[in-house]
């Protein structure tokens, strides 16, 4: 499987689980910090690879690709949103080799409570679930105005942008870097965007209570892509949850680029 590699060349290995939408340009967000402390971070492609490889294969042939990473060693993992869904279904295939397991805005299960109603992205995955042709349909025309207008793309999924996303979603540099994962998520990706939201639509609380690793939380209490219940409900399903930081005023990506820098300093302390 392709990846993306940031931060120190040499550094202590840890691998980052973009969102969906997603690409690995997502993790440049921690590239500086994770040079200042020493870590390499891998980020998979995981939407332009074998998108065949389905359920649990896919978190398998995941689980494979982190070990041929950690080489041996204990590895930590990021997950964001609903990568963060990804890494949780991958890490059950890795047992101890996981050292720490941090979830940004992480993504609850569906079939856990009335998440649904609060979410953002409400009606995609409604669709998703339901009308599964449709859904298709959809992130082909998403994959065409990635394509053709891909300003207009980033205006439609930050329409309801609420806490910090607000300010962030006006700045320049913040437009360019989400514009550069759209594009790489839908144009080629689709299909691979597809599984992964096809495979999160399905009920899973059940694989929480098997994870064990030592898990950190960060979540923003104004986030509506992934309402800050479902970090609560995350935390209380884990048995190996450590921590949870919760950040008032942060939404989604806001909180995403306030937890960076000091999971970065964690992990290159050698901390959780």
């Amino acid at each position: 499987m392709n990846f993306s590699q940031f931060g120190s060349d040499n550094g202590t290995t840890v691998i980052y689980f973009h969102g969906a939408p997603g690409a690995p340009e997502e993790c440049a967000i921690f590239d500086l910090y994770a040079k200042e402390h020493g870590l390499r971070l891998i980020c998979f492609d995981r939407f332009h690879g074998d998108y065949a490889i389905a359920g649990e294969a896919y978190y398998q042939l995941l689980a494979q690709q982190v070990s041929k990473q950690a080489a041996g060693k204990q590895v930590d993992i990021i997950g964001f949103s609903i990568g963060a869904f990804i890494a949780l279904q991958t890490c059950r295939y890795l047992g101890n080799e996981v050292r720490n397991l941090h979830l940004i805005s992480a993504a609850a299960p569906l079939d856990e409570g009335g998440f649904l109603e609060n979410m953002a992205g409400k009606r995609v995955f409604q669709l998703a679930k339901t009308f599964p042709a449709l859904f298709v349909l959809l992130s082909c025309w998403q994959g065409l105005l990635a394509l053709l207008f891909p300003k207009a793309l980033f205006r439609l999924l930050f329409a309801a942008a609420a806490g910090g996303d607000k300010a962030l979603s006006a700045d320049q540099a913040f437009q360019s870097g989400i514009i550069k994962v759209l594009r790489s998520c839908f144009i080629g990706g689709v299909q691979g965007y597809v599984r992964d939201i096809r495979a999160y639509v399905q009920p899973w609380k059940e694989t929480l209570s098997g994870i064990n690793v030592n898990t950190h939380i960060w979540h923003g209490a104004d986030d509506n892509w992934s309402p800050v219940a479902m970090a609560e409900y995350v935390q209380s399903a884990i048995p190996g949850c450590a921590s949870i930081e919760i950040f008032n005023g942060l939404s989604h990506y806001s909180c995403l680029y306030r937890a960076a820098p000091e999971i970065c300093r964690q992990l290159g302390a050698g901390l959780g």
